[in-house]
């Protein structure tokens, strides 16, 4: 099985001198692919920041992140960037949706920076999506005039929509319903 993701003795710190807080403290991971890793604490106990660090979202103090093969710590924004759009998916605690998009524009996003895919074949696979998460309906509709659940759902469409290798999501069963954790 191919290692996807590497994370040694990672430290992540937060103010300074007295006000120092390590939520970081030597974190060691390795996610292989067709794990499914789930990372579980309190409040507050670092597992959002895990995610940005494993991700290359946000950097570290300390330690050594590879994704698909790749050092983090060697690569620049730009790079971290097509790394993020091309083997990432990432569905956050609080849906990030363009206010001025409906919700298959939302969703299909992503996938318009790649321009070799067609606009018909990008959006076919949208309302595939959409409609085994049962959001079919919303896909004309103003992301103002949707539920928090069905903004997440659509962030789930969004987030497959590039077939990461890695999906990164942030509190998921938050906002979604128990009909879209069966499927």
């Amino acid at each position: 099985m191919r290692t996807l993701v590497i994370g040694d003795h990672i430290v992540k710190s937060f103010g300074e001198g007295d006000e120092k807080r390590n939520v970081l403290n030597g974190v060691s991971v390795e996610i292989n692919e067709g794990e499914f890793v789930a990372v579980m604490g309190p409040s507050g106990s670092g597992k959002s920041t895990l995610m940005f660090a494993l991700s290359g979202t946000d950097g570290v103090n300390d330690g050594k992140i590879v994704v698909d093969g790749r050092d983090l710590s060697e690569m620049g924004e730009n790079e971290l960037s097509d790394l993020r759009r091309t083997t990432m998916g990432f569905v956050f605690q609080q849906p990030t949706m363009l206010k001025n998009l409906n919700v298959l524009d939302n969703i299909i996003l992503p996938a318009m920076r790649d321009n070799r895919k067609n606009v018909a074949t990008i959006t076919k696979k949208a309302r595939a999506l959409m409609q085994r998460v049962g959001i079919a309906e919303l896909e004309k509709r103003d992301i103002t005039q949707v539920s928090g659940g069905q903004l997440q759902r659509a962030g789930i469409c969004r987030a497959l929509m590039n077939n990461p290798s890695i999906i990164f999501g942030d509190e998921l069963r938050a906002r979604s319903t128990q009909h879209l954790h069966r499927k």
